[in-house]
């Protein structure tokens, strides 16, 4: 998998839910069954102009499951490990108990304004628009009192919103702790857990996104994904590096 910058985050590194999705949609096939949960662990930054080897391999096939993993390496060092568990099973069971937010429709909300270090990467290929969520100059480090944000996206290309799909638009819990803590932060994810609930037709899909904590310099927080009627598509759940916001960050990886 060529890294290049539509696959990037603005640090200028392949974005971490570029790499899931690409791991989801390579064991789908692998073992020609649908994502039940597949967790990713970050280990290194791969950069533009780097090739990522992804090593895919069913550990086991089950009856109706099948549990898998994927090693992906860049001139032979490892730079995130995936691993998931693949399988459908017919019962008469089904029930639905997260609560979808309050928030405007898609064509309600205006767009998203991404700054100038985002420009060519994966968040200018997505069309967001802003339903419950502060710019930067409205970060004047009031806390959100319920650690909630959300934004819809539209899947790019006519993407169909599968496990892999999801999978990119999974990954902004860092985004969210900026948002709960009132403060522009940067943060790179350790890890990366998407757990499938339905394949179903949307051209939107509302990510929503909710921080339980942060301390220690990490925050934690999970995020519900949403179809446009309302059904629930996915969650999602990540661990992230807190760090400090440097000014001169922008001018960097804008160049």
């Amino acid at each position: 998998m060529p890294v290049v910058r539509g696959l990037c985050s603005g640090f200028g590194t392949l974005f971490g839910g570029c790499a899931l999705g690409a791991s989801i949609e390579i064991l789908e096939h692998l073992t020609d069954r649908p994502l039940v949960w597949a967790t990713a662990q970050y280990l290194e930054f791969a950069r533009p102009p780097a090739v990522v080897e992804l090593e895919a391999t069913e550990v086991v096939h089950g009856h109706a499951s099948s549990q898998a993993r994927v090693l992906a390496h860049v001139d032979g060092q490892e730079i995130f490990t995936v691993l998931a568990a693949l399988g459908h099973r017919e019962l008469p069971w089904e029930g639905e108990w997260a609560v979808h937010p309050d928030v405007p429709p898609p064509d309600e909300c205006p767009p998203r304004p991404l700054p100038a270090r985002m420009a060519g990467t994966v968040a200018e290929r997505l069309d967001m628009r802003v339903a419950n969520f502060r710019a930067i100059e409205e970060l004047d480090g009031t806390p959100l009192e319920d650690g909630r944000c959300s934004l819809w996206v539209r899947l790019p290309d006519g993407l169909a919103a599968t496990g892999a799909a999801l999978a990119i638009v999974g990954d902004y819990v860092p985004m969210g702790i900026g948002q709960s803590l009132g403060h522009q932060i940067s943060g790179n994810s350790l890890d990366n857990t998407l757990r499938m609930v339905r394949v179903h037709p949307t051209e939107w899909v509302l990510i929503d996104v909710r921080v339980q904590a942060v301390a220690g310099g990490f925050g934690h927080g999970v995020v519900h994904l949403w179809a446009q009627d309302g059904t629930l598509l996915a969650t999602a759940s990540q661990s992230v590096i807190v760090r400090q916001w440097r000014a001169e960050f922008d001018e960097e990886t804008a160049r």
